[in-house]
């Protein structure tokens, strides 16, 4: 029996991919056309995946007038159907992917570059097992200025940051409770939600997965179900990178390890160092941090996170068990050593982000790379090379890296590039206001 067939309270679908900025791009189509499109997919245009932030057409980009915009074909992920339970009428998502006309995958789609990093660890009998914490702030934008939504319980505000709070939690018991529920009927693995150190801010982590294409997809699924879910309980969430000038930003980490041919983490043996390869696996991150943080900080916002003493890394370093590092090896048991790389803003595309981290990680191993040694104390104090810390510099960086394109097709980092520019163009006509209106549910 069909996921359909299972769910007959469903009236329509959508069947969408995500584009470079991490938008969903698609239809919404009667469910009655669902076998044609499970079947035969669905042909889009290749330029979809490559629009601005405000869904416009990259000006110049070869794909639409150069070579006559043509189609591609979008086909099912093997994600498979999934409800939306922020929708009032019963409805189904279809997370699609883009291929060319002779099938071929598409190197501009973000999905297959991941996948194409994935393949490179399985030919190494390498599985990387990936985990991703989910920062965003729960907003009321409906003044002059951004702030916390009253407690549904209390009709008060909170009056500043309450970390690890309880109460902050149960001022919005309703919302977090049909948001755990979503996400068991999204197949999405949340954990523990907690109060974190903005006005309003939290964070709820998903669990490790021995597969990043689920990871990346629980991640990009999660933020569409929490900006709307807020929205039907009268507030906003957003993941932008630094909505607040005076409160912290907000990352997207990712942990991960990687398990070997019999199913070990190949980053433990027992000691507090780790293996060799992860060693390895830490100077890839390290060295891929300057060229790739475009991905890591891909918008006009992001960069007002990535400051000294913002609870955001700023120096090129790792250590262990310190949260001022860029990469951290975090404490716990010492057979379950993993990586943390804390560089990202909750603004990025999880696809693009895992696909750099676990790509940069991969370097690392081929290569045998080592990174320098271990930091103790404060990073922000130290004398290390920075990560750049304007958005024209990081798109500069990735345009002329070899490393990215190790890690990157061609036609990716061509059209991201593209499109950066673009973006980069036109927000310098906008106000810090409407910068603020335009990511403030889009990323």
């Amino acid at each position: 029996m069909s996921w359909l067939d299972q769910h007959p309270e469903v009236r329509n679908i959508r069947c969408g991919a995500i584009d470079l900025n991490g938008q969903a791009r698609g239809k919404r189509v009667p469910v009655r056309y669902a076998q044609k499109i499970e079947e035969d997919g669905t042909r889009f245009p290749l330029s979809v995946l490559n629009l601005d932030i405000w869904g416009e057409d990259v000006e110049d980009s070869p794909l639409v007038f150069e070579i006559g915009d043509p189609d591609g074909v979008l086909k099912p992920t093997e994600r498979g159907y999934v409800p939306m339970p922020w929708l009032k009428t019963p409805s189904a998502l279809l997370p699609m992917w883009m291929y060319q006309e002779d099938g071929r995958p598409y190197d501009g789609d973000p999905r297959h570059a991941l996948r194409a990093v994935m393949e490179r660890f399985q030919a190494r009998g390498l599985t990387p097992v990936v985990a991703t914490e989910m920062e965003f702030y729960l907003v009321d934008d409906s003044g002059s200025e951004l702030r916390q939504p009253p407690s549904p319980r209390s009709g008060k505000r909170r009056p500043g940051a309450e970390i690890l709070s309880l109460r902050a939690l149960d001022a919005f018991d309703a919302f977090f409770t049909e948001l755990y529920d979503a996400c068991d009927a999204m197949d999405i693995p949340a954990e523990a939600a907690i109060s974190e150190v903005g006005l309003g801010q939290f964070e709820i982590n998903l669990s490790h997965v021995p597969n990043a294409l689920k990871a990346a997809d629980d991640a990009w699924l999660f933020k569409m179900l929490v900006h709307g879910l807020a929205r039907n309980h009268g507030f906003a969430a957003s993941f932008m990178a630094k909505p607040y000038e005076d409160y912290a930003g907000s990352g997207l980490h990712t942990h991960f390890s990687v398990l070997d041919e019999e199913g070990r983490n190949a980053f433990a043996d027992g000691t507090h160092e780790g293996t060799p390869l992860l060693r390895n696996a830490i100077a890839g991150c390290l060295k891929g941090i300057p060229d790739l943080a475009l991905i890591f900080a891909p918008h006009a916002n992001s960069y007002e996170r990535l400051v000294p003493e913002s609870h955001a890394p700023t120096g090129i370093c790792w250590a262990y068990e310190n949260r001022t590092a860029s990469v951290r090896v975090p404490g716990g048991s010492l057979m379950a050593r993993r990586v943390e790389h804390r560089v990202a803003g909750g603004d990025v595309n999880p696809y693009l982000f895992l696909t750099a981290v676990l790509g940069s990680a991969l370097v690392g191993i081929e290569d045998g790379l080592q990174p320098p040694p271990p930091i103790t104390g404060n990073a922000y104090d130290q004398d290390l090379a920075q990560i750049p810390d304007t958005w024209e510099q990081a798109i500069d960086a990735f345009e002329e890296s070899a490393f990215a394109h190790r890690i990157f097709a061609p036609q990716l980092i061509a059209n991201l590039v593209m499109t950066k520019r673009q973006e980069l163009h036109y927000m310098k006509d906008l106000t810090p206001r409407q910068q603020l209106e335009l990511y403030l549910d889009t990323v």
